[in-house]
């Protein structure tokens, strides 16, 4: 007994001290050695035993908005600071919290960022979509995905279990089949096979191409998350819905749904944030998010271009704040459903 305690004690001493040396080492190099300003040859005297940071500082603009033009990068600024604020009112206001007010607040975001990137009214010149491009590419694709794909994932789930056989057999096709296919598959379908099929006269875009297979695969899985929560509600809900005189339609809307998403509030947050991290994929199909810029940005510069693992870490520092800003929404969403029984 005392030999097996004995070990542990030094188990966990050496454990502490290997963690103390890997953070003394990560001081070091991170702060500590580090160059902060945008000195190519204060970095390159370093031979890697600093950080050189200073590549931040000089591809800050192409790293947070991609090929956007110069001259009117200010649009995607704007539209960044507009979902920032939309994200914080997730996260402060009370009103926002609730399922009218998240679906209004998405729409008017959504129509406000729209008009930002690509122009036309207000004079303001047309940008394509093919010069879209890092953190505010990152959060619209993230965002409308999420949005549309909620409502057609319920539907996918409440079909799943309709009457009908063969609006089961359907949706329940459609959900296993999409599930069984890797993403990035999905993506190179909607880039290269899509326009073979479309006709020429119907041309849309590769940024909708995209947003509409991330939206399908998205739906599949959530169609999944919400079945799980459908099948927590429990038969006399519906008795007691049939005895009020709601019809099918407004049992489902007003007693059943809202029961179901509570119980798979947390499960949904998870999607939203893995959702998040998957539009970096994107890049595989020449749509520069936030990881694309850095790419594109770094690559054809060899000045900088050695000095990726900065880059790379500072975008991880990015997804981490947003993936911990949804985890927290979610909670307060959590929070509010539970004091208002889930009333929308």
């Amino acid at each position: 007994m005392k030999k097996t305690s004995a070990t542990s004690m030094a188990m966990s001493t050496f454990f502490w001290l290997a963690l103390a040396y890997a953070g003394w080492r990560l001081l070091d190099w991170g702060v500590l050695n580090a160059v902060f300003r945008p000195d190519e040859a204060a970095c390159h005297a370093l031979e890697r035993t600093g950080a050189c940071w200073g590549v931040i500082t000089e591809k800050i603009r192409p790293l947070l908005l991609g090929r956007y033009p110069h001259e009117e990068q200010w649009r995607p600024s704007l539209a960044l600071l507009l979902m920032l604020m939309g994200a914080g009112a997730l996260l402060w206001r009370p009103w926002a919290l609730s399922l009218r007010g998240l679906v209004w607040g998405t729409a008017l975001v959504s129509l406000a960022v729209g008009l930002l990137m690509h122009g036309g009214p207000l004079g303001l010149p047309v940008v394509p979509s093919d010069q879209w491009g890092g953190l505010p590419l990152t959060l619209i694709l993230a965002g409308l995905t999420m949005a549309l794909s909620l409502p057609l994932g319920i539907a996918l789930a409440l079909g799943r279990r309709a009457r009908w056989p063969w609006v089961r057999w359907a949706c329940s096709g459609f959900i296993e089949v999409t599930r069984g296919v890797p993403l990035v598959m999905v993506l190179f379908m909607a880039a290269f096979m899509l326009p073979a099929i479309i006709p020429a006269r119907f041309e849309v875009s590769l940024l909708w191409r995209v947003l509409i297979a991330l939206t399908l695969f998205s739906a599949a899985y959530l169609a999944e998350i919400v079945r799980g929560g459908l099948q927590t509600v429990g038969s006399d809900q519906f008795d007691a819905a049939k005895v009020m005189g709601l019809s099918s339609w407004q049992t489902q809307r007003l007693v059943v749904l809202p029961q179901a998403l509570r119980a798979v509030l947390p499960a949904l947050v998870n999607h939203a944030i893995g959702l998040l991290k998957d539009t970096s994929l994107v890049m595989v199909v020449s749509l520069h998010e936030l990881t694309g810029a850095l790419s594109l940005s770094l690559g054809g510069d060899p000045q900088w271009r050695p000095y990726y693992l900065e880059g790379y870490l500072f975008v991880a520092a990015i997804y981490a704040a947003l993936c911990l800003s949804l985890s927290r929404a979610g909670r307060r969403v959590e929070q509010r459903w539970l004091v208002s029984g889930g009333q929308a």
